[in-house]
């Protein structure tokens, strides 16, 4: 198990569109994908876990991979986050 934090830095936070960049970038992998937020833990391979967990811009976010393939799988949801998402 491997986990990072990382702050969200797209200015509208984890709505629908950046949700679903996250959630296709957690799908190219085998591991088990969460991120934690406040009492919350999310699938980061669910759309709908994510919108739930209400993220906002600046909310500081931990990822949590498990798998045999979480490093690569940690490297690039953290990569994802800290290109902003797409936006």
């Amino acid at each position: 198990m491997v986990s990072q934090k990382v702050i969200i830095q797209n200015p509208t936070g984890l709505h629908l569109r950046p949700a679903g960049i996250l959630c296709k970038t957690a799908m190219q992998f085998k591991a088990l994908i969460t991120f934690t937020f406040e009492n919350t833990t999310a699938n980061a391979k669910s759309v709908l876990s994510v919108l739930g967990a209400c993220v906002k811009s600046g909310d500081e976010i931990e990822f949590i991979c498990e798998g045999v393939d979480e490093k690569a799988a940690l490297a690039a949801m953290i990569e994802a986050v800290e290109s902003g998402l797409g936006e």
